[in-house]
């Protein structure tokens, strides 16, 4: 074993709930014996480390790769406990930074099984193998100790006389050592779990009274194990001695991680004085041990170790590279904010893998250690002899032969030492005056002190196992003694220490002021005389007590047996202050059980007699217990009494005084606030006296006649819906109850967060639909009455409060909210009286409940599906796969569902085994009950005048263009009238009249049809237990559920195949509700908690489908107010006039050493259009350049810069804008104007229609800003951030229009070079900077010129309303929610998409169940129906029209043609729909693009309608033939056959309105305008990219550019490689052409038009499958429509 390394073993623990509650990341891997850590900053810095063993205790015990406490200690602790039977010296040690694991490994929990450490398995292994030996020969026995370091003290542990430090000595033959350390024998393993309790305790009551935490000092605990083996041949006795060290290092911290400072830090660092010194033991071992120093030369010095610089390692040396068998446990922390802490401990721990011990086994140690320290002795005589002690030599001599003969002798035999050894040491003493005599000799003072310690080490090693048993009682004696002292007893069996009341002595138990602090010292009185007095008296008093009123002998208590039985006396002292039951006593009194002891004037005791006690309760067992509890409150009022002071008298005169002065300064201050009434009542109406002189009354506005309007019957409909609407469905409403409750809200989450109660409180809107219908409890109590007459969906305002404890979602009512939280008020306002830990507790008691959680289901929503029934009227089986939706819109998973109509008697498909069926149910429908439910359905629904779903979720002020969104005419497909037809008129063409295809139908008879809950899919894992229910939307009573099934979230779909027969009398309400409604599926499932996100990281931006990780991109600032500029109100903006898109370019100029200005290097790497991060130079002179782009129009005309301010420097990319921010730096503009582009920005669409390009420029001064983002070099990983907003004055515009920017910096030094060299080595990595010409940031703005709003009358002004928003008002405790606001008008919004998404998907259902039937019956009539299958082929031929067509089926396809139509125009508006701008994900999301893909195949046969030949243009787009070709062969006519034919009147209607827009546009010269500029967040979907060909008007040439579709814009690059947009496409206001006609004219294949509102554009793809491509990213619906034309058309090609 010579020679041996070090055991390193690394275990890794898993998260704390600190770690937990940060979202930490895992950043330790392990494979084998390599432990890998990640570096969190640098994903590809990774560092791998070699150890002996690799523990993963991240996991729970179920992971196969988890590390045990049993697996740890098999590894590691049965090595080294088989090394000490060896005769090895044996060390284990854990190493790591704080609540890293270490004590958890070392000690484990002794009440829990399985979960003990190291040190207690060692330790009962140990007797184990004891036990276990049938060798008789052999005999073991083991001592212990227990010591303590902290501050570079030890303290002894197990013995409690040595209350000092003790001394660390070294020995030249036993090393380092603990002078006078407690070395106690053990018999058992219950001994030593005893003895380390006591320790531990006796640790903690030390740390307690000297201000110490356990948790900063080590803990070393020594075995020393001895084994004997007797040889019956040579009758010689051998011994193996072996020393087990278990070290339980404290914590290393780090002092950048605590925050100390200051005196704090200063003993933080003598702290960890000793954990700093061991690693540089570990370093400077490694080093020695490394192969480097060992081939130098023997003769050069060997590497200094510092094992003395702590006393730590000096008493651990020996472990550490000498005698020893060492094993080290670094425990590791999981967490990527540890990070610095763990990498420092694996390297620590790879350093002490180099280190080799050089262990030998201690045989016979007490035969080697006599023999060299007889030699020693020798050495010392002889130094005493050379210094002239030679007449003393002789004597010395025989003594200390006689000594050394017999120690030999003991040692030799293992016999105990015989009775001489008294009488040496009697013969010793004689030789005191021959020492006498040695302390004057020069020298001679050392030789003693070593003589006495050698003698010292010969006597312990000498000293038997009986006699190391005897002292080990006699300390703990002592200790117990010591214990009762103090008045802490011991139990006889020793077993636990505390107090505990004894049943026949009597004794005093202490009272405290503090409840918790009382009986906790009891002192016994002993039979005689018992003590008291102080601790410094003359003679040793039994009861030690302290203060300024004790005496040093204060009283005696005198115990006694008589006839009576057993008294107490209590005598004072002279002088001494004894109370008894509140009397001053100075005479003998005898004490009966329960009086009050009061010694001096803070110590307070009760008597108690337990033999009184219980004859008293013997004699008199009726006895009541008295009303008031003996404490020491009632102490001090029997003392106060029995002294003739009268607390109450007292009191009331007090109370009486203050009642007067009270009585005085509220006349005073009533007299004040009269006074000030009157003068401010005289200055009101002196005011209101000026006010009528200079504004006369007006006359009463409601006096005047009204004269009569006549209206049509139209506009008195939309006059009834407008009122209904104004009556129960406004947002304004709305918004003022989330403006008035806010302040209840914040108050709600301010208690929440001091009480711990880990709840959140926000604002929800809440709609009565299909997918989220309102609970009862959450209806007001009006609403039932209203709701006949209730023509809109409700919509409520409700708190959704986040039960972050138990997981748990509620919703309470805004009432429900104000009675929780004034029963949270009380609560609170009792908080600070109850103490924490009964706070609790007494709430329950007190209140019956805690008013922050409600009691949840076990089975919560999942969400519901829809399954409408219309194939059963052909009947057709049909198998639906519908969307499970959230009441958030969310799509939660897929059910599959299979309908069909079955035979009475028919059985269920065989699925395999795990089929259910549960027979047939009968279900009636009433005509009645069906009426009502229908007309309460209508109530809530749409009227028939037309009025769409989109109309009703338009906030006030919020709605759509009025050229982009359906009118209220056109678009009707919510009534509850309309569905039937939706269905039946598309089918028609394909089954005739649906009365023929009814007859299974027949009022009266029993139809019989199957529902089948198939599978579901795709449900998330949070939800373990799922289950299925299914009911008629008019009959909740009658439900059919499935069995609950597990769910994994992963592996195949779950199975219900659950079968359910339905048998219902056909009546006509049955007819009618399979025509239209649906059946309502709900899925339930048991919700696994998950974490929420924490309080003051509420998330308050709108919901968003997130179905992939988008990149991030940096929020939308709000304008930074300019210093300059009066503040003037916003005037009210009417109707929108006209709308531009601005493409707007930030540059940012440095001064170079030429004395130019050049533009900053800009980083593109994100990949993100719009953003980018500016390279800027410290220290150096700068300028803004901003750069306006946009079409050229009349109503778009720049005047001037008014200001351009700087401000919101931060170093994150969102800002708080509520605070208000001083560094606001207005700059100065050096020139403004209108510029001609440069040659790189100019394009394809400047040569004919040149767009209009204004640039301005500024200074900017960094350091004005006295900011140190600005001014210092930004650290590595992190950047600076600003919001630069400019403020434009232009024509006939009433206020400047403001353009925002958020920049993003990183600054170098001022010699850091950046040049374009830079950008090309970053280019090879990264593919995405680009040249010198990209230096610059581009921003997409949309500016709206809207006219000036109607002021409206006085009246009206009068009665608008002013809500006070309560957001705003502080509230107590508003500082601990970190920012966190209630939401506001935004929740509007955010509600306004949520209704949207739930419209859409319950379309998407509709039209997915209208095409499954529509192709299931196409494919039942092609395989049996040919009379109907030549009748769907005439309808579907694309052929010309025949030259002679019946009249009949001429008409009815027209009507198809009409219906068709209607619906291919519904579906374009609904595509092109324009959602508000802060939602423009919603453009690209997953479900928009399924809607175009069905509203598409809707229209597969219409190909016999001409108008779909050719997609004609825009009226309002200019013609590409007209204005984009200048060459004469490329001139067409426009042809004829377009759908919207010119009339013969073209050119004088033209003229017509040539005039009238010139005559508006004279009279628009002269209006004013409201401006608003939006910037467009940038979508991170890219629906296309790639090259493209433009067609240049001037020179009819084709320009190559490259594209990227980001609905609704497309982004215009030159090249791939060009960072910078040229151009931009706002797909939202243009419209795609396409016509092959055209391209056959025109001889220009793969070609299509984009027509804006400006100009019309012509692009050409490089192939037939690129354009349609381009087609489809460009417009999904028009490329469906050609895909289905085209199909169409080949399909009749095929049947020809």
């Amino acid at each position: 074993m010579a020679g041996a390394s070090v055991k390193v073993a690394v275990r890794v623990r898993p998260f704390n709930s600190r770690e937990i509650g940060k979202e930490s990341k895992c950043i330790i891997q392990m494979s084998g014996n390599t432990t890998t850590i990640i570096n969190p900053k640098q994903a590809k810095d990774n560092k791998s480390f070699n150890f002996d063993y690799s523990y993963w205790s991240h996991t729970s015990p179920e992971d196969i790769n988890f590390a045990s406490q049993l697996q740890v200690y098999k590894d590691i602790g049965e090595e080294m406990l088989l090394h000490a039977f060896e005769g090895y010296n044996v060390c284990i040690f854990a190493y790591g930074q704080t609540g890293a694991g270490k004590s958890y490994t070392m000690m484990g929990k002794q009440d829990v099984k399985d979960q003990q450490g190291i040190i207690p398995l060692l330790c009962e292994d140990l007797f184990t193998k004891f036990n276990d030996n049938a060798d008789n020969s052999m005999s073991y026995s083991v001592e212990v100790s227990y010591m303590e370091i902290y501050c570079e003290r030890v303290r002894d542990l197990l013995n409690p006389k040595n209350k000092g430090n003790l001394r660390v000595r070294e020995h030249p033959l036993m090393g380092p050592y603990v002078e006078d350390l407690s070395k106690l024998a053990v018999t058992a393993y219950n001994d030593i779990q005893d003895l380390m309790d006591s320790g531990n305790k006796a640790r903690t009551v030390a740390a307690t009274n000297m201000n110490e935490t356990s948790s900063r000092s080590h803990a070393v605990f020594n075995i020393i194990f001895t084994q004997k083996r007797y040889d019956a041949e040579t009758d010689n006795t051998s011994e193996k001695v072996s020393k087990i060290s278990l070290v339980d290092l404290a914590g290393s911290e780090r002092a950048d991680s605590t925050g100390a400072k200051g005196t704090r830090l200063k003993e933080g660092a003598n702290i960890n004085k000793s954990l700093t010194t061991l690693g540089k033991v570990i370093s400077a071992l490694a080093e020695v041990d490394s192969g480097p120093n060992k081939n130098k030369k023997k003769k050069k010095v060997e590497s200094f170790i510092p094992y003395r610089d702590s006393v730590l390692t000096w008493l651990l040396r020996e472990n550490l590279g000498g005698n020893s068998r060492t094993a080290m446990v670094a425990a590791l922390s999981p967490a990527d904010i540890n990070y610095d802490e763990t990498l420092s401990t694996l390297r620590y721990a790879d350093r002490a893998k180099q280190i080799r011990c050089n262990a030998v086994i201690n045989e016979d140690p007490n035969n080697r250690l006599v023999r060299e320290l007889k030699e020693e002795v020798s050495r010392l005589k002889d130094l005493l002899f050379s210094q002239g002690l030679g007449d003393i030599i002789e004597t010395y001599r025989a003594t200390g032969d006689d000594i050394e003969g017999l120690k030999l002798t003991n040692a030799m035999t293992g016999m105990s030492p015989s009775p001489s050894l008294s009488a040496l040491s009697s013969r010793a003493g004689s030789i005191a005056s021959l020492h006498d005599r040695i302390m004057f000799s020069p020298g001679s003072e050392e030789a003693i002190e070593r003589l006495k310690e050698t003698e010292k080490i010969i006597a312990e090693l000498n000293e038997t196992w009986e006699e190391k048993l005897r002292r080990t009682e006699a300390i703990r004696m002592e200790r117990e003694a010591l214990l009762a002292e103090m008045g802490v007893a011991m139990r006889e069996d020793g077993g636990t220490v505390g107090v505990f009341s004894p049943k026949k002595t009597p004794h005093l138990v202490n009272l405290n002021e503090d409840p918790l602090m009382s009986e906790c010292l009891l002192y016994y009185i002993k039979d005689g005389i018992t003590r008291v007095g102080r601790v410094d008296a003359s003679s040793r008093q039994d009861i030690v007590l302290s203060g300024h009123f004790i005496k040093d002998e204060h009283c005696t208590f005198t115990s006694s047996t008589g006839p009576m039985g057993e008294t107490v006396v209590l005598e004072p002292c002279e002088g001494a202050e004894t109370y008894v039951n509140g009397k001053l006593v100075t005479e003998p009194t005898v004490l009966k059980s329960g009086n009050r002891i009061i010694l001096g004037k803070s110590h307070v005791f009760r008597f108690n007699h337990p033999v009184q006690a219980r004859a008293e309760r013997e004699r008199t067992p009726c006895a009541e217990t008295p009303a008031e509890p003996v404490d020491w409150a009632f102490a001090q009022r029997e003392l106060l009494d029995k002294q003739g002071i009268d607390m109450k008298q007292e009191m009331e005169q007090r109370l009486q005084e203050l009642e007067d002065q009270y009585r005085k300064e509220r006349e005073e201050a009533n007299n004040l606030l009269e006074q000030q009434r009157l003068d401010y009542e005289s200055k009101l109406e002196a005011l209101q006296k000026q006010v009528d002189s200079y504004y006369p009354e007006a006359p009463d506005e409601e006096e005047e006649p009204e004269e009569e309007v006549q209206w049509t019957e139209r506009e008195r409909e939309l006059a009834v819906w407008s009122f209904r609407k104004w009556r129960c469905y406004q947002f304004t409403s709305l918004r003022d109850l989330l403006w008035g409750n806010a302040i209840f809200l914040k108050e709600a989450n301010a208690i929440s967060v001091e009480l711990k109660k880990k709840v959140q409180f926000q604002f929800v809107l809440l709609t009565d639909t299909l997918y989220s219908p309102l609970p009862p409890d959450l209806l007001p109590a009006e609403g039932t009455k209203d709701n006949e007459k209730r023509h809109f969906p409700r919509t409520i305002v409700a708190v959704e409060v986040q039960d972050q404890k138990n997981g748990a979602t509620h919703y309470w009512t805004l009432q429900k909210l104000r009675q929780r939280l004034d029963l949270m008020r009380e609560m609170y306002d009792r908080a600070a009286d109850v103490p924490n830990n009964t706070t609790e507790d007494s709430e329950n008691v007190m209140t019956g409940g805690d008013p922050f959680y409600d009691r949840f289901p076990w089975f919560r929503l999942v969400g519901r599906a829809f399954v409408y029934l219309s194939n059963l009227l052909y009947p057709v089986p049909l198998v639906h796969r519908v969307a499970i939706v959230s009441e958030k819109g969310e799509v939660k998973g897929f059910l599959r569902v299979a309908v069909q109509a079955i035979s009475a008697d028919e059985e269920a498909p065989d699925y395999g085994s795990g089929v259910r069926q549960s027979g047939t149910a009968k279900i009636s429908f009433e005509d009645q009950q069906y009426e009502k439910f229908q007309s309460e359905s209508c109530s809530v629904g749409l009227s028939r005048t037309g009025i769409s779903q989109e109309e009703l979720r338009i906030v006030e002020g919020e709605g759509q263009n009025s050229e982009l969104g359906p009118s209220a005419d056109e678009v009707n497909n919510n009534t509850c009238a309309a569905g039937a037809d939706e269905l039946e008129s598309p089918l028609k063409s394909l089954v005739g009249p649906l009365d023929t295809t009814l007859e299974h139908l027949k009022i009266g008879n029993v139809f019989t049809f199957r529902v089948t809950v198939l599978q579901a899919s795709s449900i998330s894992a949070e939800y373990a237990d799922i289950f299925c229910q299914f009911n008629f939307i008019h009959r909740h009573d009658e439900a059919f559920s499935t069995e609950p099934l597990k769910n994994t979230g992963r592996g195949p779909p779950l199975g219900f195949y659950h079968v359910q027969n339905i048998a219902v009398e056909v009546t006509k309400s049955f007819v009618e509700y399979i025509k239209t409604q649906p059946i309502v599926f709900e899925v339930f499932g048991h919700y696994q908690k998950q974490p929420f996100i924490p309080l003051c990281k509420d998330v308050i931006s709108p919901l968003r489908p997130c179905r992939r990780q988008f990149p991030r991109v940096m929020p939308l600032s709000k304008p930074v107010p300019a210093t300059k500029l009066t503040a003037m109100t916003r005037p009210q903006a009417g109707p929108c006039h006209c709308k531009y898109d601005l493409m707007v370019f930030f540059e940012i100029c440095e001064l170079e050493a030429t004395g130019d200005y050049i533009p900053a290097v800009v980083d593109h790497r994100g990949g993100m259009p719009c953003h980018g991060t500016f390279l800027l130079h410290q220290g150096l002179q700068r300028r803004i350049t901003v750069t306006i782009v946009h079409e050229s129009g009349g109503d778009m005309e720049w005047k001037d810069i008014r200001e351009l301010v700087v401000g919101r420097l931060r170093n994150t990319p969102e800002a708080d804008e509520t605070i208000i921010d001083p560094n606001i730096l207005s700059l100065n503009i050096l020139s403004a104007g209108y510029v001609r582009p440069m040659q790189e920005d100019r394009q394809f669409l400047d040569s004919d229609m040149p767009r209009t390009f204004y640039r301005f420029e500024a200074a900017w001064d960094s350091s004005m800003h006295n900011s140190l983002l600005l001014n210092r070099v930004t650290p590595y990983g992190e950047k600076s951030y600003m919001t630069l907003s400019a403020y434009l004055e232009m024509e006939n515009c009433l206020q400047p229009a403001i353009i925002t920017k958020d920049i993003c910096m990183v600054f170098y030094s001022r010699d850091t070079k950046l040049s374009a060299s830079r950008s090309i080595r970053n280019l090879f990595g990264t593919g995405s900077l680009r040249a010198a010409d990209g230096n610059r940031v581009t921003g997409v703005y949309e500016v709206s010129l809207c006219n000036l709003a109607e002021a409206g009358s006085p009246g009206m002004q009068r009665r608008r309303r002013r809500v006070l928003d309560t957001s705003v008002a502080y509230v107590r405790g508003e500082e601990n929610l970190a920012g966190w606001r209630p939401r506001s008008d935004s929740l509007i919004l955010d509600h306004q998409w949520e209704l949207e998404k739930l419209s859409l998907l319950q379309d998407v259902e509709k039209t997915k169940h209208y095409l499954l039937l529509r192709e299931k019956l196409e494919s039942t009539l092609l395989m049996g129906h040919e009379s109907l299958q030549t009748c769907i082929t005439e309808e579907l031929s694309e052929s010309p029209q025949p030259p002679e067509v019946d009249p009949e089926v001429s008409s009815s396809s027209k009507i198809i043609t009409e219906r068709q139509r209607e619906l291919a125009a519904k579906c374009l508006r609904l595509l092109t729909h324009s959602f508000n701008r802060e939602y423009s994900l919603v453009c690209v999301s997953a479900s928009e693009s399924k809607i175009s893909e069905m509203s598409v195949t809707m229209l597969r046969d219409s190909a016999s309608i001409p108008a779909l030949n050719t997609i004609t243009p825009s009226s309002t787009c200019p013609s590409l033939v007209d204005g984009c070709y200048g060459n004469a062969e490329l001139r067409v006519p426009m042809p004829r056959s377009r759908a919207v034919s010119p009339s013969p009147n073209t050119e004088q209607d033209a003229e017509a309105k040539k005039s009238i827009n010139g005559a508006s546009e004279t009279k628009l010269r002269t209006c004013k305008f409201v401006p608003d500029i939006q910037e467009i967040r940038v979508s991170p979907i890219v629906s296309k990219k790639g090259y493209l060909h433009f067609l240049e008007p001037q020179t009819n040439g084709w320009v190559k550019r490259y594209v990227v579709v980001r609905r609704p814009y497309v982004y215009i690059y030159n090249t791939e490689r060009d960072a910078v947009e040229r151009a931009i496409l706002n797909l939202s206001s243009a419209q795609v052409e396409y016509s092959e006609d055209q391209q056959a004219m025109l001889k220009t294949p793969y070609t299509f038009a984009v027509c804006t509102e400006h100009r019309g554009i012509l692009l050409q793809a490089t192939n037939d499958k690129e354009m349609h491509d381009w087609l489809y990213a460009f417009n999904p619906l028009l490329a469906g429509t050609i895909r289905s034309k085209l199909s169409r058309r080949r399909a009749g090609q095929m049947r020809m």
